[in-house]
């Protein structure tokens, strides 16, 4: 396969990757900030985010792969497993590397989740809120020279705005069952 393809496919599938686990995450909020509606029942919402998240997932393999596979910058698969090894921009890449492996502990406890419970499940969870800006400043950082390209900047400043505003919304939202813990 031509390099120069592999480079593209590697920058489209990061970029692809990075838009769904935004969506993933925004639906996750909204999730659990109970939105709901006629048309948009609970369980439609969460349906969606799962669908979302698996999909992000796809792309985010694609993306490593094409990346590994691409011999310009000579990187290995343990690169896009253990953080910061890498020769080709260490720490650029080995946020990539980190966001890669909190998604795939978040994956795995999704699975298990029958098995080790709401509160483990949760706890994983959470790392969502950590793992999408640190892939948010993975792709800034390593593809720096697409943050030339006017649509590289207005995604990745699309994604940052629709995430402020889920967590803003969230962190507005109160719901019985919370009020009567705290009170």
């Amino acid at each position: 396969m031509n390099t120069q393809a592999l480079w593209y496919l590697s920058r489209g599938t990061g970029i692809v990757a990075l838009l769904l686990l935004t969506g993933a995450v925004v639906l996750g909020m909204l999730n659990s900030g109970r939105l709901t509606s006629q048309r948009w029942p609970r369980f439609a919402i969460s349906a969606i985010h799962r669908n979302v998240s698996l999909l992000a997932l796809i792309f985010l393999v694609i993306h490593v792969a094409s990346s590994v596979i691409d011999p310009y910058a000579s990187i290995h698969w343990v690169d896009a497993v253990l953080p910061f090894g890498s020769a080709y921009r260490p720490f650029w890449l080995g946020l990539g590397a980190l966001a890669g492996d909190l998604m795939l502990a978040v994956l795995v406890t999704s699975l298990l989740r029958a098995r080790i419970g709401y509160r483990v499940w949760r706890f994983v969870h959470w790392l969502s809120y950590a793992m999408w800006p640190i892939a948010l400043v993975h792709g800034i950082g390593t593809g720096i020279t697409d943050d030339q390209v006017l649509w590289v900047l207005l995604c990745n400043g699309a994604c940052a705005i629709a995430v402020l505003a889920a967590l803003w919304w969230r962190l507005g939202t109160t719901h019985a069952d919370t009020e009567a813990r705290s009170g």
